[in-house]
């Protein structure tokens, strides 16, 4: 069965940065788009980056250049390089897996349970 299990979250100073995993298992993780998103409380989940089978990476404009998503087929594992943080970066972010080239939350089927990033001022 389809598995992704996130880590690396966890509580730094405005500036700082964090380094998330996603490591998959159950599927063939190279056949799949990639994606990272997350929900603040009270708010909806939002897209924040993904990554396309063929390496085209996309960004949410609020992320864009301090954020990197990679990810490594060998490894069944997809990575999200989180620099310059801001308190607004604070949520619980998920990994997901989709067959579709897609920035929307509702093309992807399968979802990891999260990871907490809290971000102080």
């Amino acid at each position: 069965q389809v598995q992704l299990v996130e880590s690396g979250g966890g509580l730094v100073q405005a500036g700082g940065s964090l380094r998330l995993s996603c490591a998959a298992s159950g599927f063939t993780f190279s056949r799949y788009i990639m994606g990272w998103f997350r929900q603040a409380p009270g708010k909806e989940r939002e897209f924040v980056a993904a990554s396309w089978t063929d390496g085209t990476t996309y960004y949410a404009d609020s992320v864009k250049g301090r954020f990197t998503i990679s990810r490594d087929n060998a490894k069944n594992t997809m990575y999200l390089q989180m620099n310059s943080l801001k308190p607004e970066d604070t949520a619980l972010y998920y990994c997901a897996a989709s067959l579709r080239n897609s920035i929307l939350s509702r093309h992807y089927g399968d979802w990891g349970r999260g990871t907490q990033v809290t971000v102080s001022s």
